[in-house]
């Protein structure tokens, strides 16, 4: 029987901010998200990241996002595919990504033909140097169609797909025992490698949160505590823990109906509260 999360289990995974404290001490992270048309997807997943405490966040994008991004996410640094309208080469080398301290892939980047060249180019070179890694939407797609390139991912990369991209996974033949599957929905299951309790309910979260780009906010949330040094294990219960209960305080406060995925970024800093049972401190003058 999975194990249902709690707070009080909550509590002791949120790690500490080092009052002296830099950008550098809290991670960077590298985003492949957002093709032209699906911009969007880069903007919720860098949003989410930003929100849940990276220090710095990388986002590569086709060229013709770039004012969207700039505009939406200005906390962000761009790095700019040759092509405009989709991911087409790696552009890293391994070298490039050894700076990153972790890894999120595929909200809105679309299947094609060069897109898939380029993720597979460039989980042969995150396979030889390790980095944390969360892999999401079209990245799924693309490894359902390659079900041979499944065995490129690192050992405890976390995997996000709702139901109908994980049936593709199995369609193809997949075995997720090597990866930390999240398998979203309501309610959202978690299951572990290497651990003696193996899988993980989450009690929180709503219906209001069945909306678009909902998904593409928790692979921001748990890219940006990978980064910054939270474990496989905890980087996954506490950012699914931390987008639903974002969802439920939003659905409070708007209402299930009209709940967008803008909401949930909005309303992380409660949850994160809700976590640690702190207050917004006033300033003192």
């Amino acid at each position: 029987m999975p194990t249902t999360i709690t707070i009080d289990m909550l509590k002791s995974l949120v790690k500490s901010r080092p009052e002296d404290g830099h950008k550098g001490t809290f991670g960077h992270a590298l985003l492949m998200a957002g093709s032209y048309g699906m911009a969007g997807a880069g903007v919720l997943a860098g949003r989410g990241c930003m929100r849940s405490g990276v220090g710095k966040l990388t986002v590569h994008i086709p060229w013709r996002n770039n004012d969207i991004m700039q505009i939406a996410l200005p906390e962000a640094i761009l790095h700019h595919d040759h092509s405009g309208t989709h991911w087409s080469e790696t552009l890293f080398t391994e070298e490039t990504l050894s700076q990153f301290n972790a890894i999120g892939i595929g909200p809105g980047i679309g299947t094609g033909e060069e897109t898939a060249q380029a993720l597979y180019l460039l989980l042969c070179m995150l396979n030889n140097i390790g980095k944390p890694m969360v892999v999401d939407a079209d990245a799924l797609n693309i490894l359902a169609k390659h079900p041979e390139w499944f065995g490129l991912l690192p050992k405890g990369t976390v995997i996000t797909p709702h139901p109908l991209e994980y049936h593709r996974l199995m369609e193809a033949g997949i075995c997720t025992k090597n990866v930390t599957l999240v398998l979203k929905g309501h309610p959202t299951t978690l299951s572990f490698v290497d651990t003696d309790e193996d899988s993980y309910l989450c009690p929180w979260g709503n219906n209001g949160m069945a909306t678009a780009g909902s998904g593409d906010v928790l692979t921001g949330i748990i890219l940006g505590l990978l980064a910054q040094g939270y474990n496989v294990k905890d980087a996954s219960l506490l950012g699914v823990s931390l987008h639903a209960l974002s969802g439920d305080i939003a659905a409070q406060r708007l209402g299930r109906h009209s709940l967008i995925a803008s909401d949930l970024i909005e309303h992380l800093p409660q949850a994160f509260n809700l976590i640690t049972e702190t207050d917004i401190i006033e300033t003192k003058i």
